[in-house]
């Protein structure tokens, strides 16, 4: 056999995948991706991909920066792991706490690490619920999300995202968890502009507010821009609102900023590209740009001076909480997204010519809308482009138009029948039109199949 037929056999008996029909993925054999150069993926064929999605929305530097290597080895050498607890600390999780604190919207300077954007909100979570105990409020404990959010998978992640399927093969959601409808203009907005929708969106959070009892709700939490839903971009107004709601009832803000952060969306954070002020935002992704696991969670004055003038001990933390070695890494990041300017670069022309390139696929008989901000984007697939309507869900659009955009050399990940995009920030207006071109022939390819 070779190398692959014995990677692929190997994997089918042994390794369970995330978010996979296992039995499927046994008779089809996974992709063996071996290597990663730039912007391109290698598999074990030797097949060269470019890479639209940035692994996971997360190799915000590409696959070949020598100065995040570089700063894991220095680290590995002098400390390769010890832990936060026992009232320690390492240089790097002290540095990295520093400079993140530098980059955050204002007052947001408290910073605790995890090790995953689920682990981020759910320490988010049972830091709400510390809170209110904290003010003498028990029962302002309801957690608030939207449908198409996605906010992780462990049980409190979990429930509060509103991706349903991820919901009833584990007994999910959870009590104090509950969900109103997303922004998203392109698919439910009607006849409504996109700045009347947006009051309409942000409405369903005050009507829920209301419906269970202010003095029963916790928090509500959000993406500045919903990307595993679909690239949801809210339209004008809608963020303002939301703030105002959430301060006129007395309920905290929360940020989840795993995909947005770190000039995903041309800023620091997406909280900047829409003026979000959080009292807490969750981050992972790309602060390490994916070559190492971290995430962290950063803590507003209002619920940080609780927290530390409790008086208590807080009985919460992780093994990995603030690993030196993913610290390090991270910090890297940070430095190599300020000297080469990159967030400036994906808020300026290459941003642009992002844009530019995605509305160029608007001709094509298969899309409805392009959108994009900053790096990232996505294209709408509907069977009538006059009405808004997408095809029926049964017949798996999106999954067919991404197979054919793998088979073309171009990974574009399909939500629904949405494909989205999400390139490394340094992708050049070459790759550009490489991914474009390359999802042309694939629309034409599902256009095709589907006669």
């Amino acid at each position: 056999m070779t190398g692959t037929q014995e990677w692929q056999a190997l994997d089918a008996r042994h390794h369970l995948h995330p978010f996979t029909n296992h039995g499927e993925l046994a008779q089809k054999g996974s992709r063996i991706i071996v290597k990663g150069e730039g912007c391109y993926l290698i598999d074990s064929e030797g097949r060269r991909i470019i890479d639209g999605m940035a692994g996971l929305w997360c190799v915000n530097l590409g696959y070949s920066e020598h100065r995040l290597v570089e700063a894991a080895t220095r680290q590995m050498a002098v400390l390769p792991y010890y832990n936060t607890f026992f009232q320690c600390a390492t240089p790097p999780a002290i540095e990295l706490a520093a400079a993140i604190a530098e980059v955050t919207p204002a007052g947001l300077d408290r910073i605790f690490f995890t090790n995953s954007g689920s682990e981020a909100n759910d320490t988010a979570i049972k830091l709400v619920w510390f809170y209110w105990n904290l003010m003498g409020q028990p029962e302002k404990k309801i957690m608030i999300s939207r449908e198409f959010g996605y906010h992780g998978v462990t049980l409190a992640a979990a429930s509060l995202s509103g991706q349903w399927p991820m919901h009833p093969q584990h007994d999910l959601p959870l009590a104090r968890f509950t969900h109103v409808g997303a922004p998203y203009w392109y698919g439910q907005g009607g006849e409504l502009s996109p700045e009347a929708f947006a009051l309409q969106a942000a409405g369903e959070l005050e009507a829920k507010i209301l419906a269970l009892g202010p003095e029963r709700v916790g928090a509500f939490i959000g993406e500045p821009i919903q990307g595993s839903g679909g690239v949801i971009i809210p339209p004008p107004g809608y963020w303002a609102e939301i703030q105002r709601i959430c301060r006129k009832y007395d309920v905290l803000l929360i940020a989840d900023e795993v995909i947005c952060g770190f000039g995903r969306t041309g800023r620091w954070f997406g909280s900047d590209t829409f003026a979000i002020q959080p009292d807490l935002m969750t981050m992972a992704k790309g602060l390490s740009s994916g070559y190492q696991p971290i995430a962290a969670l950063a803590i507003g004055p209002r619920v940080g001076e609780a927290l530390v003038g409790s008086g208590q001990e807080w009985f919460h933390g992780y093994t990995y909480s603030g690993h030196p070695v993913a610290a390090a890494v991270a910090l890297a990041t940070i430095r190599v997204l300020r000297d080469d300017r990159l967030i400036e670069r994906a808020n300026g022309p290459i941003s642009r010519y992002f844009a530019d390139a995605l509305a160029s696929l608007a001709d094509h008989p298969l899309v409805g809308e392009t959108r994009s901000c900053g790096l990232i984007g996505a294209v709408e697939l509907v069977e009538d482009q006059a009405a808004r309507r997408h095809f029926a869900p049964a017949r798996k659009v999106g999954l067919m138009c991404r197979d054919h955009c793998i088979e073309q050399g171009l990974v574009m990940r399909a939500i629904r029948d949405i494909m989205v995009l999400s390139p490394p920030l340094i992708i050049t207006e070459a790759e550009i039109d490489e991914i474009v071109t390359k999802a042309r022939a694939a629309f034409d390819l599902t256009l095709r199949d589907l006669g």
